[in-house]
């Protein structure tokens, strides 16, 4: 509908001589009012038009008089905005098709056939993943839920270091406090690295002692030293799918620096004099040419930088689309800290140089940073809270709360309840914006948090099967002649999830689906669903049940479960 719109005002416009006006269309505000639609075409064409807002917004709403489909009426409002009311049938037939499509309800076609890989979280081995990891988990799943809203063939890859001076502390620190390779743990590792990342700074000599160590790693030239690297590096990787399994994350592959870092090294060998430079014995990259910042990307060891892993995984991405579907990719993106902005221009802009057909292709999600209230955590001085440790002491508190609020007693529910609260608490902000997690708000069941929402659908749930057990079957044939205010926010939700994804704004999301368990809630408090005497119960049950397919999809994309009970 609000394409329609545009359309027609858009003709409008041309027929009145005027073309390139910039103006917006969008859901209102404003709770006094009862419009659909409002536009500020007016307000932003007067000045051009060298007429009041008001006097021109007349001429564009006598214009647009019975061209748009299922607009009962168009009216002006202050001092120039046009405000547009849809037809009764409209709600109807939207709610009929909410019905209809269930599970694909908000789909599109925009990404349709096109391959799109989505990096996120992000962990090293050898450290720990940290409450700091699940911001980019939560908005990476998010983002890659959107595109599969979106038609897109999504692919969910992570990127983590195996290599690297944060491996060899790890290994140097295992050796200080006598980690053995058949029984390592990843708390242990987590202290390993601790130790180690101590140890580096407390001299000269043992900093160079684990600068050689890191070259013995890479080069796999220990025996006794692999078998450690091995195994700690497998006990990382299958923690970590431990707590992906319980934030609902399914990776598609993961890169490694240790397999990046030879193919990028090659590629910027090959393009030393085109793209990069030798300088003091280490290659460069002038980023100052381009408005960017010069970084190494071969240190005056010979050994690869970040930098040069970075342009190796774009590579790698490309490779493994090609082997695993076929084709190259048409999208990429890496949602990573805000502090990573900058470094990633450079190393996307070396790519691009090396390879133009990926201009365009690669992009930065920046997420900022989850606060308690003891501030910023360091895995280096092991002073770190570990994600699974947040997961469940907000589980311990959920299930407190459960009891306090009746609810059932299930330990599988208050895990699907720790995750929504964190999740929630995290995409409600905007990306790249740091979020300050409050324990007590999050698991709340009465008002902006994840538990709310599912708490909203399972009463939703309930209440259906009262209806059903009354008598009450779902139907859209009688139906009261004003529109409730639920049904117009279930009408939403595919621009919603239009625009969240082309803004990468799961928080739109967020906040769409809190407005609508709350508008449920005044429904459900002032109207009665499961009464069989009600002549318009078949359709309140059949409003009910569009919401909750609407919570349910955005509770998926959210990557948040939807319980039925609770």
């Amino acid at each position: 509908m609000k394409k329609e719109i545009r359309e027609q005002i858009e003709l409008v416009l041309s027929e009145l001589g005027f073309s390139g006006i910039d103006f917006a269309i969008d859901f209102p505000t404003d709770k006094n009012t009862d419009a659909d639609y409002f536009s500020n075409v007016a307000m932003v064409a007067a000045k051009q038009a060298g007429e009041a807002p008001r006097q021109f917004a007349e001429k564009i709403v006598t214009a647009l008089e019975g061209r748009i489909s299922q607009i009962e009426k168009i009216e002006i409002a202050g001092p120039g905005f046009i405000n547009f009311y849809l037809q009764r049938e409209f709600f109807r037939e939207k709610i009929l098709n909410v019905l209809d499509a269930k599970e694909n309800w908000g789909k599109n076609n925009s990404w349709s056939n096109k391959l799109v890989i989505v990096e996120y979280t992000d962990p090293n081995p050898f450290k720990e993943l940290h409450i700091g990891h699940l911001v980019p988990n939560a908005l990476g799943e998010s983002l890659a839920r959107l595109f599969m809203m979106a038609g897109a063939n999504t692919k969910r890859v992570t990127f983590q270091g195996d290599v690297g001076m944060h491996v060899a502390k790890a290994l140097y620190g295992a050796r200080q406090i006598d980690v053995q390779s058949e029984s390592i743990t990843s708390e242990q590792l987590g202290k390993a690295y601790a130790a180690g990342s101590r140890a580096f700074e407390s001299s000269e000599e043992v900093a160079a002692e684990i600068k050689g160590l890191n070259k013995v790693i890479y080069n796999r030239s220990d025996e006794k030293l692999n078998t450690l690297y091995d195994a700690g590096k497998k006990v990382s990787l299958d923690y970590f799918e431990e707590i992906y399994a319980v934030l609902g994350s399914d990776f598609d592959h993961n890169f490694f620096e240790s397999v990046t870092g030879p193919v990028g090294l090659e590629l910027v060998q090959k393009n030393i004099g085109e793209v990069f430079k030798e300088s003091r014995g280490a290659v460069i990259f002038e980023g100052e040419k381009y408005g960017l910042h010069t970084r190494v990307f071969v240190n005056n060891e010979g050994l690869p930088t970040y930098e040069t892993k970075d342009v190796g995984l774009i590579q790698c991405k490309e490779n493994w689309s090609q082997e695993t579907v076929g084709k190259s990719f048409d999208h990429a993106i890496t949602v990573t800290g805000t502090e990573q902005l900058e470094y990633f221009k450079v190393t996307t802009k070396a790519s691009e140089l090396i390879q133009p057909d990926l201009a365009g292709k690669v992009e930065l999600v920046a997420n900022g940073m989850l606060r308690l209230a003891e501030g910023k955590m360091s895995s280096r001085t092991g002073d770190v809270v570990r994600a699974l440790a947040l997961i469940t002491d907000v589980k311990e508190a959920a299930l407190e709360r459960m009891k306090e609020n009746n609810v059932i007693d299930s330990e599988t529910v208050a895990e699907q309840i720790a995750v929504a609260a964190i999740k929630y608490s995290i995409l409600q902000i905007a990306a790249g914006k740091d979020i300050v997690f409050d324990l007590k708000k999050s698991i709340s069941f009465e008002g902006d948090s994840g538990p709310y929402l599912q708490y909203t659908h399972a009463r939703i749930c309930s209440v259906l099967e009262k209806a059903k057990s009354a008598g009450v079957e779902l139907s859209v044939e009688n139906i009261p002649a004003e529109s409730y205010a639920v049904e117009k926010l279930v009408q939403q939700w595919p621009e919603v999830v239009e625009v969240s994804l082309k803004e990468r704004a799961p928080h739109k999301v967020v906040h769409y689906l809190t407005e609508l368990a709350g508008e449920f809630n005044s429904f459900y408090a002032a109207e009665k669903i499961a009464d069989e005497d009600d002549e318009y119960a078949p359709y309140k049950a059949a409003v009910s049940d569009a919401v909750r397919i609407t919570l349910e999809r955005g509770l998926w994309v959210l990557g948040i479960e939807a319980p039925e009970r609770m």
